[in-house]
């Protein structure tokens, strides 16, 4: 009976978790999206008259034209190829999910972030409550896989092993698993989806779960690729999985 409401808790947690993370996401998709949208235009009008008038310009024009690049694209506005490309939304759903995950996670990479007066506010109490939400949320993962590690532990006992290598046996294969799902593999999916190196998606994988998050490499940014709806959600969720196995070898 206690482990029936053991896991119910668990449920009841992850669900209210990831209805944290959707409303968190539909909110700053409402306050961001549209002055993303006027960014854009200004950044292509800009780009424009540029295009039409380089060869007349002055140094100190051409000056203010590089410090208003520079901080269009640290923005986030990338003014490149077409006016179709200046449509597409740095705070549709998938980005917006992912961006709300990168902060209950503390990962913030930088790359994405709310710019106007109210979305900056929901970002204070949105991190106010939803890090320790997550922190919660991640402790009860950990507490539940070692369970598992319990149970492992438990039926080497019985096979007549010693409780010193159990316990050794038991974190090394939870190691060698979590190495393999949460980093090797991923690593290969960055690899064949953005076009990185191997040891990019490593590198990638490590700085993302150990919640470093530099920001020099960031999922879904190049432009000159084409990424399946709802690619950086799924990314999020590894993300998320991945802390979750952090945890569990903390517990361990």
């Amino acid at each position: 009976r206690a482990m029936c409401s053991g896991r119910l808790q668990t449920a009841l947690l992850g669900a209210g978790y990831f209805v944290y993370l959707l409303v968190g996401a539909a909110v700053f998709q409402a306050l961001e999206r549209t002055a993303e949208r006027q960014e854009k235009r200004a950044a292509a009008q800009m780009k424009e008259a540029f295009l039409q008038n380089f060869t007349q310009l002055t140094v100190a024009e051409m000056e203010q034209f590089m410090e208003n690049l520079i901080e269009a694209i640290q923005n986030g506005v990338y003014p490149v190829g077409n006016e179709s490309q200046y449509e597409e939304s740095n705070w549709d759903f998938s980005n917006s999910f992912f961006f709300a995950g990168t902060v209950v996670s503390t990962i913030g990479y930088g790359t994405l972030h709310p710019k106007t007066a109210g979305g900056q506010i929901f970002c204070v109490f949105f991190a106010l409550f939803g890090i320790p939400l997550n922190i919660v949320f991640l402790h009860r993962v950990g507490k539940m896989l070692s369970l598992l590690c319990k149970k492992l532990g438990k039926f080497l006992y019985e096979k007549g092993m010693r409780k010193k290598k159990i316990k050794f046996l038991t974190l090394l294969f939870f190691l060698a698993t979590g190495i393999l799902v949460f980093l090797c593999l991923p690593s290969v999916f960055f690899q064949i989806t953005e076009g990185w190196s191997y040891s990019e998606g490593i590198y990638f994988a490590f700085i993302t779960l150990s919640t470093i998050g530099f920001g020099d490499y960031v999922v879904g940014k190049q432009s000159d690729r084409k990424y399946f709806s709802y690619y950086r959600v799924l990314v999020a969720i590894w993300i998320l999985f991945g802390l979750a196995w952090i945890a569990l070898l903390f517990n361990l």
